[in-house]
């Protein structure tokens, strides 16, 4: 049985968590404005720097993915709700992909990295694949889990191992990023961020196999709406079990590879390629010990209790998203309070620690008196709003009587 008219507290719990975890990691990059303060204690800047490197460690290419997971789960429990109704959910999924643009466009106003467009574009894919059989749905995520264009990429450079290759071809566009970032016009980064930060952040997802891992993720989420994996029953426990440790089993070989890929493959032309789709299998691996860690301590123990906590935060992903946006920038940029300048990964950490904690708070609060955060009211109801009919025509006579 798959759940289609109720909330399963795990999804949000779950979804609450990749919340805290992006809002943690925005903020140890300043948003993605890289900037190393200067005159920092040689003893601060090792505590930075373990910080950054644990931080990355455990969420970096993951919390978007777990992201990735859910919007597919989410997207077949709204399917199957219409589904029992008759109605074909497709159509308005379509158009809500239209507003999640839109709120996308406006979060992207303030943070270039926005991930809401990619999805929103991306999201479309599951509207050719919603009837298809699990079995092919399945083999076309694997596909394009391999990465399909590092592989080509890999291939041309087998000819010719030693070719120079520029930088990629996004490092430019993040890099003309930090002008109008550190500058003190809100006008200046707002068209940055549309131009030049929309085109660099494609071009990066491009060169880093997410725009292939993202798809792919939407379709497994969907099948694991199919197969239940969320509803706690002795099938469902004895998945995530398994795949806690065949996902821990990968995880430790393909870590060590990636890591060692620059001393066993000098040829940058081979080991560019080679690198987006270990590290993207990595991430993959990892972002499973994430969750099914995360669902069995949440049916098993004691924890859950805490991790229940995350889940009003999770039913206002789309508003604490975009707020984490507002907020951020203006606490980092040049517009804001330019702490930029003075914040290392430490103590951007602790803000942004202090930021999920308002931010869970608010929303337990929020929705005491609010089925829904406000973004996502505001999406649910243009989502289903009715289109005006038509008034019907007059009567011939009465027309002409008038």
């Amino acid at each position: 049985m798959t759940p289609t008219t109720s909330r399963l507290d795990v999804i949000d719990a779950l979804r609450g968590f990749a919340i805290v975890s992006i809002m943690l990691l925005h903020n140890i990059e300043h948003f993605d404005l890289y900037f190393t303060p200067a005159g920092l204690p040689a003893w601060l800047q090792a505590v930075d720097k373990a910080v950054w490197d644990g931080a990355f460690f455990l969420f970096g290419g993951k919390s978007y993915a777990i992201f990735a997971l859910l919007f597919g789960l989410t997207f077949l429990i709204q399917y199957q709700g219409r589904e029992q109704r008759g109605e074909d959910f497709r159509p308005r999924f379509a158009w809500r992909m239209v507003l999640l643009f839109g709120f996308g466009m406006v979060n992207s106003l303030f943070y270039h990295g926005d991930i809401l467009t990619i999805y929103a574009a991306i999201g479309l894919v599951l509207i050719p694949v919603a009837r298809l059989r699990g079995g092919v749905v399945l083999a076309i995520a694997a596909f394009l889990l391999l990465q399909p264009a590092a592989w080509l990429d890999l291939l041309r450079a087998l000819p010719d191992p030693q070719a120079r290759l520029g930088d990629p071809a996004s490092w430019a566009y993040f890099g003309r990023a930090n002008a109008y970032m550190t500058g003190d016009s809100l006008t200046a980064v707002w068209l940055g961020n549309l131009t030049n930060g929309k085109e660099g952040v494609v071009l990066w997802s491009w060169e880093v196999g997410r725009l292939f891992q993202i798809p792919a993720l939407f379709m497994l989420g969907m099948l694991a709406g199919r197969a239940a994996l969320f509803t706690r029953t002795p099938d469902s426990q004895r998945f995530w079990r398994r795949t806690l440790g065949a996902a821990a089993a990968l995880f430790v070989p393909l870590y060590l590879a990636k890591s060692g890929l620059g001393g066993w493959i000098p040829e940058v032309a081979l080991r560019r390629p080679l690198d987006t789709i270990v590290s993207s299998w990595s991430n993959l691996a990892f972002m499973l010990v994430l969750v099914s860690s995360f669902v069995l301590l949440y049916w098993h123990t004691p924890v859950a209790g805490l991790q229940r906590a995350l889940a009003p935060l999770g039913r206002m992903s789309l508003t604490s998203y975009v707020t984490q946006s507002i907020v951020g920038t203006s606490i980092y940029y040049g517009f804001g309070l330019g702490l930029y300048k003075h914040t290392g990964a430490s103590a951007c950490l602790l803000i942004g620690v202090a930021l999920a904690t308002v931010q869970c708070a608010f929303s337990a609060w929020w929705l005491r008196g609010h089925a829904q955060g406000p973004l996502e009211a505001l999406w649910h109801r243009a989502t289903w709003a009715r289109r005006r009919q038509p008034a019907a025509p007059r009567p011939v006579a009465d027309a002409e009587s008038a």
